[in-house]
């Protein structure tokens, strides 16, 4: 579909698209809306705020001494974390739309099976809408609890396994990036 839309703005020498052809092609795209980035770095930053209390405990990093490097670090990690929840959405929102579609059809077909005025264009624009944002709450749902457990689990393995002879410093900024990186990393794979 959206290839048909390229095309068809393409044949026309780059004519203008209609407004359900513009919702429709940002649907498909990887941009994601000012809530749902909101959201992402609010989220990332918590999640990245979160080791600070580990290493201000348990390593003995003071708040008042390492609070450039705690600010530093979590900031990029924050980012990386928001990149990773992004890449997941994107990845994921496809495929729930497709597994869900046949279930929301279903739904929408019985609701609106009795009203003769709806006619089948309109079905279809309620069945899209309806499969879209339930696909972009489920993406964003599970790319949050996947990416957030991810970093965390990597976060505590790298600081108390690999690297918890390492200076606490340096502990801390490779076990926070390191994990932040590995999870945008792995979040850019195609499967």
């Amino acid at each position: 579909m959206v290839f048909v839309l390229a095309g068809k703005m393409s044949k026309k020498g780059g004519s203008k698209l209609t407004q359900e052809e513009e919702l429709l092609l940002q649907d498909f795209s990887r941009h994601v809306s000012v809530r749902s980035s909101a959201l992402f770095y609010g989220s990332g930053g918590l999640a990245a705020l979160t080791p600070i209390w580990l290493f201000w405990r348990i390593h003995h990093m003071d708040l008042s001494v390492y609070w450039l490097a705690y600010i530093l670090v979590s900031a990029a990690s924050a980012w990386l974390i928001a990149f990773a929840y992004k890449n997941t959405k994107f990845g994921l929102k496809h495929r729930i739309a497709q597994k869900r579609e046949e279930g929301i059809a279903r739904e929408i077909n019985k609701q609106l099976q009795d009203d003769k005025k709806v006619t089948k264009k309109e079905k279809d624009e309620r069945i899209l809408w309806k499969k879209n944002e339930i696909a972009d709450y489920e993406a964003t749902t599970y790319s949050l609890f996947y990416n957030n457990l991810l970093y965390l689990f990597g976060t505590v393995v790298l600081s108390f396994v690999i690297l918890r002879t390492a200076n606490p410093l340096m502990n801390y900024g490779l076990s926070s990036l390191g994990s932040a990186g590995l999870v945008a990393l792995l979040s850019t794979g195609t499967k």
